[in-house]
C-alpha cells in the first residue's frame, strides 16, 4: 500500500514543543506545512514551506488537495477529530492517503483541570458555530465543556444561561490550556466578567437550574409552552407518540411538511446526535416562529424551505423520514413526499378531518402500515367540579417504505 502522502498532527498550545520525535521527523520531511496563524510561528521563522491554511472550509479544502502527493503536513489543534479537520477530512481524502496524530484533546485537558469524569460529560463546539447550539444541552445537573470562538463566545454562553433560569450555574474559563499563559477564572453564569478571559479558551458548565427554571430535556413531548406557535402546534402528548414513530436516528435527516411552527423538525433534532431537519411551509408568520423555535430550543441548523409543497421539493436530497402534518388528504402531496422518501424511510402522517382520515385509510390500504387513533384528554373545571375535557382525536398513519427486492 502506498505511503500516505499527507499527516494531520496535532499540537498543544506549546506548539511543536509538544511533539514526539516521530511527529518531528514527518514535520521535518513534510515538503508543506499548513496551519493556523498563531500555529505557524512555533514552527519555524522564515520557513519557505509554511502555508497559512485557508478560509472559509471549502477553499481550505481545495487548498489541501492542491498538494496531493506531495508529502504535507497540516498542523492543528489538540485532537484532529474532535470537531476538527481530521474528521472532515474523510468526506474528501481516501483514507490510506492521510494519517491523523492527535494531541491530547482541549476537552481532555479541561476535564483533567476540572477533575470531571469525561465520559459523564457532554462535549460541543461553538468555535465557528451557532452558540444557541447549546440550548439543548441545559438539563439540571449536565456538566458541559465547550469549544470557543473567542472571549466574546464566553458571554453569549453566560447570557443563555441567565435568560433560561440557569443563572447559578458555575462557568469556568480554561486559557491556553498546556501553554506558557495558562489561566482559569470562574463565576457564576448570572455574575459573567470578561476580566481574566483570553481569546483561546474552553468553557466548564455545571448546570445550576433557578426553582422556576423550565426543564426541558431532549427526550421527545416538550410543553407546548416551550414553543412560539398560533396554535397551529402539533400538541406534547401526540408529538411524543408522533417522534415515537418516526424514529429519531443519529445523522438521519427529516421532512417535516407543513412543519407550522417546526415543533417535530425541532424535537427531531434534538432526540439523536447529528440528526438534520428541513422545515417546509408556506406562511411568513410561521416562518418566523420557527425562526424563533430553532434558536431558543437548540437546534440553530434546521433548515427552513419557504413556499409551496410539493413544488418546493425541487433538488432536495431525499431523507430518511418524513412528517405531514397538514393538507394530509392532498393527493399529490402524499406522492411527491413519498417518492423522495428514501427506501426503508419512515412517513407518518397525522389527520384530524374526516377527509384526511379517509385518505390515510386508502394510503393503508395501498401501502401498508399502522393506524392508529390518539385521544388525550386535559383537566378542565364545569363549575366547581374537576373534568377531563377530550381534544380533537388524531389518526396516525404511519408506514415504512420497501426497500427493493422487499416489495
Amino acid at each position: 500500500m502506498t505511503e500516505p502522502w499527507l499527516h494531520v498532527i496535532g499540537v498543544t498550545a506549546r506548539g511543536v514543543q509538544s511533539l514526539a520525535p516521530e511527529q518531528r521527523l514527518l514535520l521535518d520531511q513534510a515538503k508543506v506545512i499548513i496551519g493556523p496563524p498563531r500555529s505557524l510561528p512555533k514552527v519555524r521563522e522564515l520557513d519557505d514551506r509554511l502555508v497559512t491554511w485557508q478560509s472559509p472550509l471549502s477553499a481550505m479544502i481545495e487548498q489541501i488537495l492542491s498538494y496531493r502527493g506531495t508529502p504535507t503536513v497540516i498542523l492543528a489543534t489538540g485532537d484532529p477529530t474532535w470537531f476538527g479537520i481530521g474528521a472532515t477530512l474523510t468526506a474528501h481524502i481516501a483514507e490510506h492517503e492521510f494519517e491523523i496524530h492527535p494531541a491530547p484533546s482541549a476537552f481532555s485537558l479541561a476535564a483533567a483541570r476540572m477533575k470531571w469524569p469525561l465520559q459523564n460529560v457532554k462535549c460541543i463546539s461553538v468555535h465557528g458555530r451557532p452558540v444557541e447550539i447549546l440550548h439543548s444541552h441545559i438539563v439540571p445537573g449536565q456538566r458541559i465543556l465547550a469549544l470557543t470562538s473567542d472571549a466574546t463566545t464566553v458571554a453569549d454562553i453566560a447570557k443563555i444561561l441567565t435568560n433560561r433560569g440557569y443563572g447559578e450555574s458555575q462557568v469556568t474559563v480554561l486559557n491556553a490550556m498546556g501553554g506558557e499563559t495558562e489561566s482559569q477564572v470562574a463565576f457564576k453564569a448570572k455574575d459573567h466578567t470578561n476580566k481574566g478571559v483570553g481569546n483561546l479558551n474552553t468553557v466548564a458548565i455545571d448546570c445550576v437550574a433557578d426553582e422556576r427554571a423550565p426543564v426541558l430535556p431532549p427526550l421527545p413531548g416538550l410543553p407546548d409552552g416551550a414553543f412560539v406557535h398560533d396554535g397551529q402546534l402539533t400538541k406534547r402528548e401526540v408529538r411524543a407518540a408522533t417522534l415515537a414513530k418516526l424514529a429519531p436516528l443519529p445523522s438521519q435527516h427529516l421532512w417535516d411538511v407543513g412543519a407550522g411552527c417546526g415543533s417535530i423538525a425541532i424535537e427531531w433534532m434534538r432526540a439523536a446526535p447529528r440528526a438534520t431537519a428541513t422545515c417546509f411551509e408556506r406562511m411568513s408568520a410561521r416562518i418566523e416562529m420557527i425562526e424563533k423555535n430553532r434558536k431558543a430550543l437548540g437546534a440553530p441548523g434546521l433548515k427552513i424551505v419557504a413556499g409551496q409543497a410539493p413544488q418546493s421539493f425541487d433538488a432536495l436530497p431525499s431523507p430518511d423520514a418524513i412528517f405531514i402534518g397538514g393538507d394530509v388528504g392532498n393527493q399529490e402531496l402524499f406522492d411527491a413526499c413519498w417518492e423522495a422518501l428514501k427506501p426503508g424511510g419512515r412517513l407518518v402522517a397525522n389527520a384530524v378531518t374526516l377527509d384526511g382520515e379517509t385518505a390515510l385509510v386508502a394510503r393503508l390500504e395501498k401501502h401498508g402500515g399502522d393506524l392508529a387513533r390518539i385521544e388525550v384528554s386535559h383537566l378542565d373545571t364545569v363549575g366547581s367540579h374537576k373534568t377531563l375535557r377530550p381534544r380533537m382525536a388524531v389518526t396516525q398513519w404511519n408506514v415504512t417504505k420497501p426497500i427493493e427486492g422487499d416489495r
